[in-house]
């Protein structure tokens, strides 16, 4: 198995490998299979009857969209903990590496394009004999709020809770059966959309995500998943020139379990800068 992180259609792929490694799925960045084996198509239709969105979603899908136009422009310190987990859900070996974690968004050809890079900064240990897992692409995640996939899911509220003094809103959304995923696996040169299902937490005022915990069941066995849970939370970090402020990822702890095999990485990111391209055109030079 391989881990790819898709970057739509007219995007690149990276690939990342190692000696020791298993990837087990990819994300991508503009709608991808619709069902398995099958080629690019459009968005399942929710039936006729689906409930009206919650007010808090549509708020997120604004805030999401926002996000990814104007502030997934940056370079983060990114710090990756690899680890194997045995017995009583306690990890019995692991890697720690740090990266200088850069992300791309682009929106000029109206499909969302995202370009993600690693530069290392902190080279782990690597123990040939272990078999570890890389986790790319969960930035992406997003997209589940994305208006791209809104007919992806079914959403229903399920209450509100209190944190640092902000109203929360819990949201339970669903994979609809043939739709268009935001994740995918590759097996064999075959491409597996993953049924994702899980809670968000919105911000009943700004819409921002807070977190986001999705899961995969064992309905994927078949091929060698049993089970994938993300938990992915998100901050709020301030930008200067001009003065802004986004809700970003902070940490994301990933578990994957095959029949043999249990692993989780977890992704801390911090000292976030945005950066912007420019172009300086000289009218004393001529081309």
């Amino acid at each position: 198995m391989r881990f790819l992180r898709h970057l739509g259609s007219s995007g690149r792929r990276v690939t990342l490998r190692s000696r020791a490694s298993v990837v087990i799925f990819f994300f991508g960045l503009s709608p991808s299979l619709t069902h398995a084996q099958a080629p690019s198509g459009p968005l399942a239709a929710q039936p006729p009857s689906a409930p009206p969105a919650p007010a808090a979603l549509l708020l997120a899908r604004r805030s999401v969209a926002n996000y990814f136009a104007q502030a997934a422009n940056m370079v983060c310190a990114e710090s990756v903990t690899q680890a194997i987990i045995g017995k009583n859900d306690k990890p019995f070996y692991r890697e720690e590496s740090a990266y200088e974690y850069q992300l791309q968004a682009s929106t000029n050809s109206g499909t969302l394009k995202l370009v993600e890079s690693r530069e290392t900064r902190k080279a782990s240990f690597r123990d040939a004999a272990r078999t570890l897992l890389i986790t790319n692409g969960f930035t992406s995640m997003l997209l589940i709020v994305h208006s791209n996939y809104e007919n992806s899911y079914t959403f229903e509220s399920d209450g509100e809770e209190t944190a640092d003094g902000a109203t929360l809103s819990r949201i339970r959304f669903q994979a609809i059966p043939g739709a268009s995923s935001p994740a995918a696996m590759q097996l064999r040169g075959q491409s597996y959309p993953i049924p994702l299902s899980g809670t968000l937490w919105i911000d009943s005022q700004s819409g921002a995500v807070t977190k986001l915990i999705a899961s995969v069941d064992s309905s994927m066995s078949d091929l060698g998943l049993q089970g994938m849970r993300s938990e992915i939370h998100y901050g709020l970090m301030q930008f200067h020139d001009p003065e802004e402020a986004y809700w970003m990822p902070i940490s994301a702890t990933i578990d994957v379990a095959t029949p043999r095999q249990h692993w989780r990485n977890v992704h801390r990111f911090g000292s976030c800068k945005r950066f912007r391209a420019t172009i300086k055109i000289d009218p004393e030079k001529k081309p």
